[in-house]
């Protein structure tokens, strides 16, 4: 089964890369800084989530009506068919055999929506199931097997290196570089970034969890888990190069789309004792078991200004019975600086040119 597009392996040099982790790190600051006043490890004066989608803005400037992070993006719809195997560990609805409705949201990570499409190598993919008992379960994954950093602290420390140098409207490698230098645990996601190329399509991708949660049984037996959707029958993509232009991955998603359903295999890990919840840059042992919970099937887009995706705030700790948050301090984080972002931008209306009310031919919207 395919993990998603194979890249060219040739190494870049130190500038290259740290000004390459400069730019991802934008996926990371909103998280991290948040949970540094949520859990309390920060005075409130010096941090809050309104002050981290401060500094999401300062890095990325302030686009009204659009999400802080992950601003350019496109709605997708679909359902998740679930073949049963995960009842055995979970007892949320959406995984008892049959179709489960889905809203996604494909897209580049970073705060400005008019950004080229190959401006980071990382994809997201964010969902919501919604079971018949009117059950939700939210996700957002990423393209990448390991996250950055693990501690609040570490994600504030990051968050200063990489802002942009008013000189050069870049981040200073230097400053990156130093950052780096003084966090060892950062190297698994170094080593993945030295490689990392921006895909051409969102189709062919692989995309991580990577926060760990705990599935839940009909005894109340509590299992580690980490999941992540494989593609399924789509060759990998390839990089972007100068045939495409900055808007090449909504183009490609409606081409692949027309002739026919995307589908993606929802690959679930089961974690042993040991294996760490409360660190993201820790991948577990390639030999845990993995169950096949079942195919996210895509079947339409729309784009992000009216489609179904617009006002759903991919919380990922809105989770159903039978699935619970695990010890990973980077989900409150999450959870806190989201609701501050959606906050901002659905106060300010939608974005800029976008339709006063939903095309009637897309799905209601989600409040």
């Amino acid at each position: 089964m395919s993990e998603g597009p194979q890249r060219d392996a040739r190494p870049l040099g130190v500038g290259q890369i740290c000004l390459r982790l400069g730019a991802i790190g934008a996926i990371v600051l909103a998280s991290g800084a948040a949970f540094a006043f949520v859990g309390g490890w920060l005075d409130p004066q010096r941090l809050t989530p309104d002050r981290a989608v401060d500094a999401l803005e300062a890095n990325s400037g302030r686009h009204a009506g659009y999400r802080r992070n992950h601003a350019k993006g496109v709605c997708v719809v679909g359902h998740f068919e679930s073949n049963g195997a995960a009842q055995r560990w979970s007892t949320a609805a959406v995984f008892a055999p049959g179709s489960t409705p889905v809203v996604g949201r494909l897209a580049v990570p970073g705060g400005n929506p008019f950004v080229s499409d190959s401006s980071v190598p990382i994809r997201s993919f964010a969902l919501r199931f919604t079971s018949p008992n009117g059950e939700q379960w939210r996700t957002g994954m990423n393209s990448m097997p390991v996250f950055v950093v693990a501690t609040p602290q570490a994600f504030y420390e990051q968050q200063l290196a990489a802002r942009p140098d008013p000189a050069t409207g870049k981040p200073d490698p230097r400053r990156i570089q130093a950052f780096f230098a003084a966090h060892p645990e950062t190297a698994a996601f170094r080593a993945w970034a030295k490689t990392a190329k921006p895909s051409a399509s969102y189709a062919t991708e692989s995309y991580y969890g990577l926060n760990a949660f705990y599935f839940i049984d009909a005894q109340d037996k509590r299992q580690p888990v980490r999941w992540r959707l494989a593609p399924v029958d789509a060759p990998p993509a390839p990089e972007a190069g100068p045939q495409h232009d900055g808007d090449y991955l909504q183009a490609d998603l409606q081409q692949r789309l027309a002739q026919g359903p995307l589908r993606w295999r929802l690959l679930v890990t089961l974690g042993a004792p040991g294996d760490p919840t409360a660190d993201a840059t820790r991948q577990w042992p390639a030999d845990r078991p993995v169950v096949d919970a079942g195919m996210l099937v895509i079947t339409g887009s729309a784009g992000q200004d009216h489609g179904a995706c617009r006002d759903v705030n991919y919380d990922p700790t809105v989770l159903p019975r039978g699935i619970a948050i695990s010890d990973d301090p980077l989900l409150p984080a999450r959870s806190a600086v989201y609701a501050a972002s959606y906050e901002r931008r659905t106060s300010e209306g939608p974005p800029a040119g976008a339709p006063a009310s939903p095309s009637p031919n897309q799905p209601e919207h989600a409040r």
